[in-house]
């Protein structure tokens, strides 16, 4: 028999009077740490056992909970009398080494008793409820309103926080200004530096009105400023209100969903599949338009109407039971983790060449998988995608199956005859074939340079709208018609203009 007990958030007043009971009826206890200020008032008679030891040489803390999980299995198969393994709070409540052993002693059909303690989470809403006057100013916390709990340690070894921005967290075991460090880290790549967070410190210690009324008991700072000071023990936890405005993607979700249901907008209602294409492209073309011109602030807005229209989208196909954006997000993360093995796997690769190679190769075998691969190197290539931006793409896969130039050079030589083939056209039919073939080619040229060549076509669109708009004012500026010049005089302003420039 194994039995997990919790020893609750503080000394050992708090307690339940089941846990009191085992305890006093047994004649040891291991506890997974002696950082606890409920140790010190547990019965006299109990020999203590514990694991503090194990936090030194680890190598990580998932070994550390490994190795204690595979202790207390040891003792639990080799004592007749049982074991009971203490840990802080409650036995379910942020306690990996309980899961391990919780799931091992089910492989081994060794029972298993939970022992409940008040977990961490009561204690420190009571304390942000009855901070001092002045100390917060946060609306209460209710659990049972999306209140999100979580462990400092696990949020830490991430890159990116799974917490919906929208509702309140609590984060576990922010034992050392160390793991607030990481914590503060991985926080920020969800919410701003200057977001105001609120350090709860220690248990309960059976003195109330001292502990609550505590300045130092609950403390705001923002989350840059997580790190800046030593406010860490054994048991302090971080309290991440919601952002002052919606901005989790379930929000968004929610948002469409509405607009789609019977009490939402028309408009929306009517949408299919079909009629957002052009509005799609339509978006990603805006997006474009925004990074071309350096636009920060209408990027932002941008990318903010492409997802509109991704979840549109995926709200269309909920609806339908086609897919949900649920199988959206698993799937491109599933490819994104299936095509970097060097990362997520064991591949190692010395340069981003072999990546791209790796990657290439892996596209391959999933096309083969689908059916979709018939041999040629041109498959996968989107028959959709703008003419320019395809014939590069076309040219780029075919030298990379081995129909290569030798030479920029040869690359200019190929363009120079196309362009000689154009001007000697027969007629505009064979005119348009010639141009066709000419802008391949530059396409193709500008390949062998690594010249994204659709980026530099709205490169000198860009360049081209700006000074002919310069060109309208001069020509406005001086009282001219440009109808009525002649070529000389407009390329003479236009030069003035480059000169300018």
């Amino acid at each position: 028999m194994i039995t997990l007990l919790g020893l609750g958030p503080g000394d050992a007043n708090l307690l339940t009077r089941e846990a009191w009971e085992v305890l006093a009826a047994s004649e040891r206890a291991y506890v997974r740490t002696r950082h606890h200020p409920a140790v010190a008032g547990l019965p006299p008679q109990l020999a203590l056992h514990d694991f503090d030891h194990l936090y030194e040489g680890a190598a990580s803390f998932d070994d550390v909970y490994a190795r204690i999980a595979e202790a207390v299995i040891e003792v639990a198969r080799t004592s007749s009398a049982g074991v009971v393994y203490a840990v802080p709070g409650h036995p379910l409540v942020g306690e990996a080494s309980v899961r391990l052993i919780l799931g091992r002693a089910r492989q081994l059909g060794i029972p298993t008793r939970i022992v409940a303690g008040l977990s961490f989470i009561e204690p420190v809403l009571e304390r942000l409820a009855e901070a001092a006057p002045g100390t917060l100013d946060l609306p209460t916390a209710d659990p049972l309103d999306g209140l999100q709990i979580c462990d400092a340690l696990e949020i830490a070894a991430l890159h990116h926080p799974p917490l919906n921005p929208d509702k309140p967290a609590l984060v576990a075991q922010v034992y050392s200004r160390a793991v607030a460090s990481d914590l503060k880290l991985t926080l920020m790549n969800q919410y701003p530096p200057l977001h105001r967070v609120v350090v709860v410190r220690g248990g309960q210690d059976g003195r109330r009105e001292a502990a609550v009324s505590s300045p130092s008991a609950c403390r705001a700072v923002t989350l840059a400023e997580l790190d800046h000071a030593e406010l860490f023990d054994h048991l302090t936890s971080l309290y991440v209100p919601p952002l002052p405005r919606p901005g989790g993607f379930e929000s968004l979700q929610e948002t469409i969903a509405h607009l789609r249901a019977p009490e939402g907008c028309p408009w929306d209602r009517e949408q299919t599949h079909e009629s957002l294409r052009g509005t799609l492209l339509e978006e990603a073309y805006e997006v474009l338009t925004a990074i071309d011109a350096g636009d920060l602030d209408a990027l932002k807005e941008e990318l903010g109407d492409l997802l509109l229209n991704i979840v549109l989208q995926a709200q269309i196909a909920t609806e339908a039971e086609e897919f949900r954006m649920s199988d959206v997000v698993a799937e491109v993360n599933a490819k994104l983790r299936r095509r970097h093995p060097h990362v997520f796997g064991d591949v190692v690769v010395n340069d981003a060449s072999e990546v791209v190679a790796n990657w290439h190769a892996i596209k391959r075998q999933e096309r083969e998988v689908k059916g979709k691969e018939t041999g040629s190197a041109l498959d996968g290539i989107a028959p959709t995608l703008p003419a320019l931006a395809q014939a590069q793409k076309i040219a780029h896969r075919a030298e990379r199956a081995g129909f290569r130039w030798d030479s920029h050079a040869d690359r200019l030589a190929k363009v120079r005859e196309e362009l000689q083939e154009a001007v000697n056209a027969r007629d505009n039919a064979h005119r348009a074939e010639e141009i066709g073939d000419l802008l391949f080619t530059i396409a193709n040229w500008a390949d062998g340079y690594g010249i994204d060549v659709e980026a530099a076509v709205r490169e000198a669109n860009l360049k081209f709208s700006r000074r002919f708009r310069a060109l309208e004012r001069i020509i406005r500026d001086r009282g001219l018609d440009m109808s009525a010049m002649s070529q000389a005089e407009l390329w003479a302003i236009w030069r003035e203009i480059k000169a300018g420039e």
